[in-house]
């Protein structure tokens, strides 16, 4: 993407925060349900006057290009989001200001780096402990398969347990669950059962063909194309989506469903490239074969060769 149209898209952005912001004001002040919804028992009025001119008004501002004024309204929108999550935890109430203001941020956040930058930076995301590095290859496989169970026990204990238990109990301390009907819990641990045994049995080739782990810094010294990952290039993250996902229908939480399929984003626009350019650094020719070959995300049934 040129910097140009990164820029243009995020002056786009902004124009339309601003126009859904001042949307926002008039109906708060103008539907009481609205009001109770997003801003709680909040004074609205001296809510609005912080809020307009610096988000609102901010934002309108950045859609004409001013540095200064996305800055300001994307602080601000982080501001307003904490203080939002805070007031709505301890009270009880203005739960969908929270979910908007997140929203907000988010984009905001973003928008912001499209206009300093030109880009999203995603490098930050490969660096110390989660920089690309190759494992010791001279270690024995079991002790591969050992450190990639140690892995699966603190990803999945945290990223699969602890993080959608927290946000299902803040949904539902936020007032903003919705009821869902009585089978899906069931369809979701049936859903997880099945993502968990691929995310096995892909971690478990993975350590033991590929001679290194699914994490970045201890990454398998040879390209791995058997197993699940002939049907698909990357089995284990559409396992952790699935998983992610199953989690949120068992919870019957909406929001740990959009955290999964967050999550999803997260990985293949900014986590994906850097692996495959990894990848493609380091096998040359038979990744790039590979991954013509191979779909990332949806399964098709294997070509009939060995290798790429």
């Amino acid at each position: 993407m040129s910097r140009s149209l990164s820029q243009t898209l995020s002056r786009v952005y902004f124009a339309l925060q601003s126009l859904t912001g001042l949307l926002w004001w008039i109906l708060v002040f103008a539907v009481p349900s609205v009001r109770e919804a997003t801003l709680g028992t909040l004074d609205a009025g001296a809510v609005a006057a912080a809020d307009l001119p610096l988000f609102v008004g901010a934002a309108a501002v950045a859609a004409c290009g001013v540095r200064s004024a996305a800055v300001v309204n994307a602080l601000w929108t982080v501001v307003v989001a904490i203080a939002l999550a805070v007031y709505a935890t301890v009270g009880g109430e203005a739960g969908w200001g929270v979910i908007l203001m997140g929203a907000a941020t988010i984009g905001s956040l973003l928008a912001l780096s499209l206009l300093l930058l030109g880009r999203i930076p995603t490098e930050w995301i490969a660096w110390g402990p989660l920089a690309f590095r190759p494992a010791d290859e001279s270690r024995e496989t079991a002790v591969h398969l050992a450190v990639t169970a140690g892995q699966i026990a603190l990803f999945w204990g945290l990223f699969l347990g602890v993080l959608p238990w927290g946000i299902s109990v803040l949904e539902q301390r936020w007032g903003v669950a919705v009821p869902v009907p009585p089978g899906v819990p069931v369809a979701g641990a049936v859903l997880f059962f099945a993502a968990s045994v691929l995310g096995l049995w892909s971690a478990a080739v993975m350590a033991s063909l590929g001679r290194g782990t699914p994490l970045p810094s201890v990454m398998p010294n040879h390209l791995v194309i058997a197993g699940p990952y002939r049907w698909v290039r990357n089995p284990m993250a559409l396992s952790g989506v699935m998983q992610a996902g199953a989690v949120g229908l068992m919870l019957g939480s909406w929001l740990v469903v959009v955290y999964a399929v967050g999550g999803s984003v997260l990985w293949n626009l900014a986590i994906r490239p850097l692996e495959e350019r990894d990848l493609e650094a380091r096998f040359g020719d038979e990744f790039r074969g590979y991954r013509d070959a191979v779909r990332c995300w949806v399964p098709r049934p294997p070509r009939s060769i060995d290798r790429f």
